[in-house]
């Protein structure tokens, strides 16, 4: 037992120092978003090995969270920040709202890595759980590894029945990755400090009542809207 809290410590110490991390101490606000844009565009440039065009067609939400933090020895952590949309009523994109992924996992492991991390929301349920505070995927919805490629679509609408998936780019290899146990939530230092508005809540940022988003909001919302429109009224 003491054994395993030595290794424990080391794991846990550095994933108290990355959560505990000042908002732009590591990346500022607007390059994430910069950033979740570019992993999305990367993600979809080869058909073969993206997300199948119909899971995006049929997407309430996603959310990107580029270089989430993985490190372990024996026990492993993950954390990293990222951005969440929602699609509207229109079938456009909202401005993104910040949030954070954390999670633990335990087997033979060693090392540090970073790796971007896209999740699907097939309904507005798990995205309103979010809204209400911290959401732990697995338990509060359920969350599977996502179909690569369009091999995958033919099997979309008939066998995938979570209502989250997941996937992961890591050394330039993009597959569909569990995440279940990992905790999700929303960012608010971070969407402050993004859209200049101390106390500002996610339902704001999300209907854009008066809110002036910065250009790199501009960009996220044309990606999502090249790779993940709306399925068309009818098909």
């Amino acid at each position: 037992m003491k054994g395993m809290r030595l290794v424990l410590l080391p794991v846990v110490a550095l994933m108290i120092s990355l959560a505990s991390q000042p908002a732009g101490a590591e990346v500022k606000e607007g390059e994430k978003v910069e950033a979740a844009a570019s992993v999305l565009e990367e993600i979809m440039k080869i058909p073969e090995t993206g997300i199948p065009p119909t899971l995006l067609e049929n997407a309430s939400g996603i959310a990107i969270v580029p270089g989430l933090i993985k490190v372990g020895f024996v026990v492993g952590g993950r954390y990293g920040t990222g951005v969440l949309a929602i699609r509207e009523a229109n079938g456009g994109w909202s401005n993104p709202v910040f949030v954070s992924l954390a999670g633990g996992s335990v087997g033979w492991q060693i090392g540090a890595e970073s790796t971007d991390v896209v999740l699907v929301f097939k309904s507005r349920r798990s995205i309103d759980g979010i809204m209400k505070g911290k959401f732990t995927l697995g338990a509060d919805a359920a969350v599977a590894a996502g179909p690569v490629g369009r091999r995958a679509e033919a099997a979309t609408d008939e066998k995938l029945k979570a209502e989250i998936y997941s996937y992961s780019r890591s050394r330039g290899l993009f597959a569909g990755v569990s995440l279940e146990g990992s905790a999700l939530q929303i960012d608010d230092e971070a969407d402050a400090a993004y859209y200049g508005k101390a106390g500002i809540r996610p339902s704001d940022i999300l209907s854009g009542k008066d809110l002036k988003a910065p250009p790199s909001a501009d960009r996220l919302r044309k990606s999502l809207a090249t790779h993940a429109s709306a399925k068309p009224a009818g098909n």
